[in-house]
C-alpha cells in the first residue's frame, strides 16, 4: 500500500525548520537591532558634539598649558586653563569612593551569594539596590548636612565645610549597589560543581567563597568595579554640593576641590557667552572626561575577556 502524500518515510530525518515564517521573532530582532543602532548613534552624536568646540578651544589655548598647568580659572581675569586641579580632584574623590565601595560591595555580594538564604536574599538585594534609585542631589545634601559635620567632629585634622573627603565617601556609598549587585550576579553564575568540589576536599564555606567562587567570578567583579569607577568619575551633584567649587591643586582631602563634572555643571549653568573660549572649556573638559571613561571601559573589556577564558 502506498504511503500518504504528507506521511514521513521511516528512516528519513525530519526537517527542524518551521513551515511558516516567525513574524513575531523577526519583529523582535528588528526592535533589538534598532535599539543597538540607537546606542551606537548616541555615542557617535556625543563625540561629534564635543569634537568641534574642543578643536576650536585648542586652536586658541595651548595643549601644553591645558595638560601641565596647575592653575585653573577660565572664568576669571586673567584666565588660566590648566586642567590638572580638576583631574586630580576627580581622581582623589573617585579613589576615596572606590576604597569605600569595593570592600563593602564585595562583602555584601559574598554574603548574598554564599551565605544568605533565598528568602533573605530576595529581601536584602532589592533593599540594597534602592540606594541606586536615590537622586544624587539628595546624597549631596546628606553629605553637606550630616556627613561633613560628623567628620568635622571626629577627624583629628582640619576639615573645611566643603571638602573632597566627604564627597568621596558619599559617592562611595552611592556606587555600592553597582559593585554589590553585579558582583553577586557574577558569583551566582559560578557552577555549583566548583563549590561542591571544594567542600569535598574539606574546605570551609569561607575558604570556598574567597579561594574558589571569588576567583571564578573575577571577570564579572572586575567589570562591576570598572563600571563603578566610571560612575564615580562622572558623578556631578554630590561633588558639586559637598566638594565645593574651588579648583585647588592639592592632596589635602580636607579642603574644597572641584572635579571635572562639577566644573561642567557650574560653567554650563552660568551666563558664559556661546562660542567664546570660556564656553568651549566646557567641551574640552567634557572631551577629556569622555576619553578617561572610554579608556577605563576599554581596559575593563580587555580584563574581562582575559580572565573569562581561564574559567570557561
Amino acid at each position: 500500500m502506498a504511503a500518504p502524500h504528507n506521511a514521513t518515510v521511516p528512516g528519513t530525518p525530519q526537517s527542524l525548520a518551521r513551515s511558516r515564517p516567525r513574524y513575531g521573532e523577526q519583529a523582535i530582532k528588528a526592535v533589538l537591532m534598532v535599539a543597538a543602532l540607537l546606542s551606537v548613534a548616541t555615542t557617535i552624536g556625543i563625540v561629534v558634539s564635543l569634537l568641534e568646540p574642543t578643536i576650536s578651544f585648542f586652536g586658541e589655548i595651548s595643549a601644553v598649558e591645558f595638560f601641565t598647568s596647575t592653575s585653573w580659572g577660565p572664568l576669571f581675569e586673567p584666565p588660566h586653563y590648566g586642567v590638572l586641579p580638576l583631574v586630580s580632584a576627580t581622581l582623589i574623590t573617585t579613589g576615596i569612593a572606590i576604597v569605600v565601595a569595593v570592600p563593602l560591595g564585595l562583602g555584601a555580594a559574598i554574603y548574598l551569594s554564599e551565605y544568605a538564604k533565598p528568602k533573605v536574599r530576595k529581601v536584602f538585594k532589592p533593599m540594597l539596590e534602592v540606594l541606586a534609585g536615590i537622586p544624587t542631589v539628595v546624597f549631596g545634601f546628606f553629605a553637606l548636612t550630616f556627613v561633613t559635620p560628623l567628620l568635622r567632629s571626629i577627624m583629628p585634622f582640619k576639615i573645611e565645610i566643603f571638602n573632597a573627603l566627604c564627597a568621596g565617601l558619599v559617592v562611595g556609598f552611592m556606587i555600592i549597589p553597582i559593585v554589590a549587585s553585579l558582583s553577586e550576579d557574577a558569583m551566582a553564575a559560578v557552577p555549583n560543581g566548583l563549590r561542591e568540589g571544594s567542600y569535598a576536599l574539606g574546605a570551609s564555606k569561607m575558604t570556598t567563597s574567597l579561594r574558589v567562587v571569588l576567583p571564578a567570578a573575577f571577570s564579572g567583579i572586575v567589570a562591576a568595579v570598572i563600571l563603578a569607577i566610571s560612575r564615580g568619575v562622572g558623578e556631578t551633584m554630590i561633588v558639586f554640593i559637598a566638594g565645593g567649587g574651588q579648583p585647588n591643586f592639592t592632596l589635602d582631602v580636607g579642603k574644597a576641590m572641584q572635579t571635572m563634572a562639577a566644573f561642567i555643571a557650574q560653567a554650563g549653568s552660568g551666563d558664559v557667552p556661546v562660542g567664546t573660549t570660556e564656553y568651549n572649556t566646557i567641551f574640552a573638559v567634557g572631551s577629556l572626561l569622555f576619553v578617561m571613561t572610554f579608556a577605563m571601559n576599554f581596559v575593563s573589556v580587555r580584563l574581562v575577556r582575559r580572565f573569562r577564558e581561564v574559567y570557561e
